[in-house]
């Protein structure tokens, strides 16, 4: 079928939705029966505003088989990862354009924050993301690999370009990059501080509640099911898993019960052991493997959310049957891909960042001890 041809019969069905994007099942039929003894390349991502970037990356995958599917998150699960006011293209409109692409052969879409479940129910032979991407981290690749596929992590080709970058351009938006450096005085700094910290704040319910609510809820029913919450990070971050497994352990303002919680920064013969041993960034994962059991929470923190230490730890408790949450910044998109729930704080500072964690934590705190009362 000629180029041509594949737009109109894709643009032709526009109206009949379902003739563009495929139901998972039905798609796991139509691949065993067109396909059979080929090679099924599968990816995802939001691909909210198409560009360049895209177009590149899924050819580069095409090449690696016989066909290629595109996982598309939901709006929902775009919401759950990159915020409320995405996506800007609804579900319906992303699927029409990238099935229009001569490199695409199917299109679904899946409502999870991962596309593990729909990895599991499609016979995938190459799963590939984003050159970005360690391998270890990316989600489904333990599943392919027991098929004895493999995963392939694929630059663009167009590193510049990103669908976050259009959407600041399009708004006229800058980064928040105050420079205090021509405040007047300590008093001016202050003032510089306290008016960055207001304007971040002033973003929280609207960019945050959904996920905060999501995340309280996750975390009270893994407590009222006897689980166990698990909570670590670097530096600052590692601070506040400290701080947060205290509070649970001990109590925030009620006088309430013990919460079972751990923090994963505190035993410093078991960190220095497992970095000299197995390498820094698997301090948490290994701890991880020796605590967690289906049914407890592991909290990751990482103002980045690219510690890798941090995402190994997430990718472990995963693998082992636990839910996950990350708190993060708002480029902590490699976090977001990996958690059943993740908050993106609406800032790239760091002293902001950590801020924010320190406010969610305590009010998750604050939310679990009511729910008991």
């Amino acid at each position: 079928m000629s180029l041509q041809q594949n737009r109109q019969q894709v643009f032709g069905s526009a109206a009949a939705f379902p003739g563009i994007l495929h139901e998972p099942a039905g798609l796991a039929r139509l691949l065993a029966e067109r396909h059979r003894g080929q090679t099924v390349v599968f990816t995802n991502g939001c691909f909210d505003l198409i560009h360049r970037g895209h177009v590149e990356y899924l050819e580069r995958a095409r090449e690696l088989g016989d066909a290629l599917v595109v996982g598309l998150n939901s709006d929902e699960s775009v919401r759950r990862i990159k915020g409320p006011e995405r996506p800007l293209v609804p579900l319906a409109d992303r699927a029409a354009v990238v099935a229009a692409l001569a490199a695409v052969d199917y299109v679904t879409s899946f409502d999870e924050p991962t596309p593990l479940e729909l990895i599991r129910s499609l016979p995938v032979q190459v799963l590939v993301k984003g050159g970005d991407w360690p391998e270890e981290l990316v989600v489904g690749g333990d599943v392919v690999r027991q098929r004895g596929g493999r995963v392939v992590c694929l630059g663009s080709g167009a590193p510049d370009l990103s669908t976050s970058a259009l959407v600041a351009r399009i708004r006229g938006e800058t980064a928040p990059t105050p420079d205090l450096r021509e405040a007047d005085g300590p008093l001016g700094v202050l003032a510089g501080e306290v008016g960055h910290c207001l304007d971040v704040h002033g973003q929280i319910l609207e960019r945050c509640g959904e996920a905060f609510a999501r995340a309280s809820e996750l975390l009270g029913r893994a407590l009222r099911g006897g689980g166990c919450v698990y909570a670590f990070g670097n530096g600052g971050s590692a601070a506040d898993a400290q701080h947060f497994a205290a509070e649970l352990v001990g109590r925030f303002r009620a006088d309430r019960g013990p919460l079972p919680a751990a923090s994963l920064v505190t035993d410093s013969s078991v960190l220095t052991a497992l970095g000299n041993d197995f390498g820094f960034e698997e301090i948490f994962a290994r701890q991880v493997a020796a605590r967690v059991r289906p049914g407890d929470v592991a909290l990751g923190i990482s103002t980045s959310g690219g510690s890798r230490n941090v995402l190994n730890g997430l990718m472990r408790a995963r693998e082992l049957g636990a839910r996950t949450i990350g708190l993060t910044g708002e480029r902590g998109r490699q976090m977001a891909g990996i958690c059943d729930v993740a908050i993106l704080v609406p800032s790239t500072d760091t002293a902001r960042i950590q801020e924010v964690h320190s406010l969610l934590l305590h009010s998750l705190v604050e939310a679990l001890e009511r729910g008991r009362e």
